[in-house]
């Protein structure tokens, strides 16, 4: 079914459907893998024709520049968000540096939150500049701030919602009243995709994802995807995707991906409903301090991700610090031991999975960085970051209260 056909039925039916591509000459019902590095072409007039673009098909020379498989993908998401286009990547940080890439160039300027994912904040911070573009770093829930910080070069504004790790939120529609239609808003929605949440239709300009997290949510594929208008996408895939970064997805993986769409609705709705019960059970437990999950009544914002997010849907992510001392324990002693100690949580640092993946950033992931800047991005020694599964969620509690347990030994 065609976009159009789409409208107006429901997310787990579109997600199923929507630009579902059916082989024609074999009637294949799942879209084919197209594994292929170039394309033939019937005669030297054919070939000379596509390479004006004059006849429709994929590029002439590679792959890289577009793949049946690639584009059964593309269109899907594209349809799914609410955008005009899309362009994969081979990985999430492919997207947000093609994207980057493509909108900027030396001279210009760019406004970035204050919280982003480590691999964003080293782009930001080191290869950037390197590249002569210049790059401010604010708190975006600070309008006044985010006014003061536009100068006539600024081209993008940057940020997460909900931000990894800590899980606030940036108000999309607000953020971008207040930096115009000639600022491009560009929203990594990474930690709530569809149907928790559509960053396009509330304001932004182009949402960016790893595919890699729930689109897939099998962790068995690397991909990443960004969605905007077909003019800011043709710039993305002209201008960075293929002639520079050439960092395409698999097709492979595009399949992959493909596949685990199918089930997307059922996983969102599990996880976000296990990660409700967990967090409401956490903030009840005598040795954590604070839980961030912006479904909780005592979440800073929750008016905001009320406002933002599917009703009943606000993600599967949670974090949470542990107090400063527990019968002796350090908090960053007490994180370990309750990340050791989990039974069916598996320490890992990605998340979207079918399993509860959990770990520990002042150990691990951000166990480099100076405590003074973990403190800063809201890192405590005692943060616990969890992407919460498709488990019974009372065996996830269960597991929870048995390790919470051998704290009073």
């Amino acid at each position: 079914m065609k976009a159009k056909e789409c409208e107006g039925l429901g997310f787990a039916t579109k997600v199923i459907h929507v630009e579902q591509v059916h082989d024609s000459e074999y009637g294949s019902m799942i879209t084919p893998i197209y594994q292929t590095a170039s394309y033939c072409h019937g005669s030297v007039e054919e070939a000379a024709e596509k390479f004006a673009h004059k006849l429709p098909g994929f590029h002439p020379i590679y792959s890289r520049s577009g793949n049946p498989t690639n584009r059964a993908l593309e269109l899907k998401i594209a349809a799914i968000e609410g955008g005009e286009d899309a362009v994969t990547a081979a990985s999430g940080m492919g997207a947000i540096g093609s994207v980057l890439i493509g909108f900027l160039q030396a001279g210009d300027h760019a406004i970035f939150d204050d919280t982003l994912y480590g691999g964003t904040d080293h782009i930001v911070k080191h290869n950037l500049p390197a590249l002569g573009i210049q790059t401010s770093i604010v708190n975006l829930r600070d309008f006044d701030a985010l006014k003061k910080a536009i100068r006539p070069n600024t081209k993008l504004v940057y940020f997460e919602t909900p931000n990894n790790p800590v899980l606030t939120l940036n108000d999309v529609a607000a953020i971008k009243a207040t930096v115009g239609k000639d600022i491009k808003v560009v929203v990594d929605g990474t930690f709530a995709p569809p149907p928790l949440q559509y960053v396009l239709k509330l304001g932004a300009d182009v949402v960016v994802h790893s595919l890699t997290k729930y689109y897939n949510g099998h962790g068995d594929a690397i991909g990443g995807i960004v969605v905007g208008s077909k003019a800011d996408i043709a710039l993305v895939r002209n201008n960075a995707m293929t002639k520079i970064n050439g960092c395409p997805l698999s097709p492979f993986n595009s399949f992959l991906i493909l596949r685990g769409m199918k089930t997307m609705a059922l996983r969102m709705n599990q996880c976000c409903h296990n990660a409700q019960a967990l967090a409401e059970y956490l903030v009840s437990n005598e040795y954590i301090k604070k839980v961030n999950y912006p479904g909780l009544t005592t979440h800073p914002q929750y008016d905001l991700a009320v406002k933002q997010m599917t009703k009943g849907l606000y993600g599967g992510m949670i974090s949470f610090e542990l107090k400063d001392d527990i019968n002796g324990l350090s908090s960053f002693a007490a994180g370990k031991k309750l990340v050791n100690g989990l039974k069916i949580a598996t320490i890992a640092t990605s998340l979207g999975d079918p399993d509860t993946l959990i770990s520990h950033p002042a150990s691990m992931t951000h166990a480099f960085v100076a405590p003074t800047d973990r403190l800063a991005s809201g890192i405590t020694d005692g943060l616990v970051r969890m992407s919460v599964g498709l488990e019974d969620v009372e065996d996830l509690i269960n597991d929870f209260k048995a390790v919470f347990a051998t704290f009073n030994k």
